[in-house]
Formats: C-alpha cells, structure tokens, sequence
C-alpha cells in the first residue's frame, strides 16, 4: 500500500527548532521527488522545500536560511528540519510523494509556532 506517514509537529516557542519526519512505503522512494507543504488557515498552500531523486533541493524564499530538507533513501524518509521558528510558520504540514506512477500526500502534522 502506497503511504506517507509524518511526524514531529508540535507547539513551539518562536526562534526554537522542530524536525518532520515523513516516511514512505509501497513507493520507489528513490525514484520520488519528495515535497514538503504548508497550509495556514484562511491561506492558500505553500510550497516550503522539495527534493528531486537526483538531489537537487528547493526552498520557499520565506525559509531559505532557516529550513534544511534531507532525505535517506535507505530508511524511505524525508526530513524537515525547522530553525528559527517564526509565528508565521505556524501551519499545517504535509509530505507529497510525486513520479510519473504516483501522487501521494500524507496526512499532515500540524505546526504552531507561539510564546
């Protein structure tokens, strides 16, 4: 069965750090191009990062600097790791698995970012 499980949302102070974890199953992980979005309420979605199986890696301007996308193709999991919290990264998250065979999306874990 083709899935995406993530993990590591929380509640966080602004300026601290978080980590997502996505890992995949029923896919060709290796041949996937992993995205990582965002969608905060009332806002449309937002591309944060992504990473081509050939290891090219895209940031979102807003978190260029602050934001690390790395992949381990041994383990099938994407991770997002998140520093220099801002309250407006505040959002819900969510792993997107693409290749010319499939299309998936996980769940989503949610991310707020407050004092």
């Amino acid at each position: 069965q083709e899935q995406l499980l993530e993990s590591g949302g929380g509640l966080v102070q602004p300026g601290g750090s978080l980590r997502l974890s996505c890992q995949a199953s029923g896919i060709d992980f290796s041949q996937s191009l992993m995205i990582w979005y965002r969608q905060a309420p009332g806002k449309q979605r937002e591309l944060v990062a992504s990473s081509a199986h050939g290891g090219f890696t895209n940031y979102a301007d807003s978190v260029k600097g602050r934001f690390a996308l790395s992949r381990d193709n041994s383990d099938n999991t994407v991770y997002l790791q998140m520093n220099k919290l801002k309250p407006e990264d505040t959002a819900a998250y969510y792993c997107n698995a693409k290749s010319e065979k499939w299309d998936i999306w996980g769940q989503g874990t949610q991310v707020t970012v407050s004092s």
